[in-house]
């Protein structure tokens, strides 16, 4: 429109945006403003719980398999990366997290009763694979009417159910595997790459 606007219109025409239009391109710049506040606050909050500026790498490194899953979900459907496309970028920021909350945390908590890290790693994926998988997929299924949406506003409910849908699918898979590979890699480059035996273990 801005390339036919200015080849089209004679002199001293001029034109502007307003409406949907003009939010949609006031917001395309602030994009990756939001993106790293989300970000930001994600990590200062679990930089808090941990006690720890390193452990919350491991959880932000959840972030870009679901964007990962989110774009080729949208790629696959022939959708563009609209303003609702955003809002589902953002909300995967946290959801994506969880998850992988969910199994640092409990890694913590073997260490401290004397799991090696690499045991504990395991033991923590294994620990919380089912409420992982649950809770997973009951939100997966439950953006699936907004992925098949029908009628009026289809559109914009397509766009942020398919890029949910899309990044939790890719994140519960994909970060089962690779978020225990980083929780030992990032612990072991702490200890100076030396993996300390189990202690005795205090039962619960």
């Amino acid at each position: 429109m801005d390339a036919l606007a200015q080849k089209a219109m004679p002199p001293g025409f001029g034109y502007e945006w307003t409406g949907l239009s003009l939010e949609e391109i006031q917001s395309g710049s602030q994009t990756m403003l939001l993106f790293g506040l989300g970000i930001l606050v994600v990590y200062l909050t679990l930089a808090a719980q941990y006690e720890s500026f390193s452990l919350p790498f491991i959880v932000l490194l959840a972030v870009p398999m679901a964007l990962l899953g989110a774009v080729g979900a949208q790629a696959l459907r022939g959708q563009d990366n609209d303003v609702y496309c955003q809002i589902g970028l953002v909300m995967l920021i946290g959801l994506s997290s969880k998850n992988a909350i969910l199994i640092v945390e409990f890694a913590e908590q073997l260490r401290e009763k004397g799991y090696s890290i690499l045991d504990a790693a395991i033991e923590a994926a294994l620990i919380r694979l089912r409420p992982i998988l649950m809770t997973s997929l009951a939100f997966i299924l439950g953006v699936l009417p907004l992925v098949l949406a029908q009628g009026a506003g289809r559109i914009s409910r397509r766009s942020v159910g398919t890029t949910v849908f899309g990044g939790m699918i890719a994140s519960t898979f994909l970060n089962l595997i690779f978020i225990p590979v980083l929780y030992v890699l990032v612990r072991r480059l702490q200890s100076g790459w030396k993996d300390e035996q189990p202690g005795p273990q205090i039962s619960s």
